[in-house]
């Protein structure tokens, strides 16, 4: 795992981007959710034999590190679960506004996974 810039709490280190690691991270951030990554796991590995291209596996990983490091953030965790919860708010602003900020949690989990 490997020492990245301090977000406050963290329950794990940022794990490299390999899929090794992100599944070690998985297996404590959200361990319900491993039948999930490895079903994409074999259909990304499936696409990238029959396209002929590591795209489809490259994806997976910045997918897969997304998401975990939402899960191994709380600040993150939380902002994404409340923003999640206000999607389908009776009032269209509030939902509208959990949209911008699931998105906004989304593009903040990916640019520090891509740093």
């Amino acid at each position: 795992m490997s020492t990245q810039a301090d977000h406050g709490h963290e329950l794990i280190p940022r794990p490299q981007l390999t899929p090794d690691a992100l599944r070690a991270a998985l297996t404590i951030v959200a361990p319900g959710r491993l039948d999930e990554m490895q079903a994409m796991k074999d259909e990304a590995f499936a696409k990238a034999v029959e396209w002929q291209s590591l795209s489809p596996v490259q994806s997976w990983v910045l997918i897969w590190a997304r998401e975990i490091e939402i899960a191994r953030r709380p600040d993150l965790s939380t902002r994404y679960a409340q923003a999640e919860s206000n999607l389908e708010h009776e009032d269209p602003e509030v939902a509208r506004e959990a949209l911008r900020e699931l998105s906004a949690v989304l593009d903040e989990a990916l640019k520090a996974v891509r740093e």
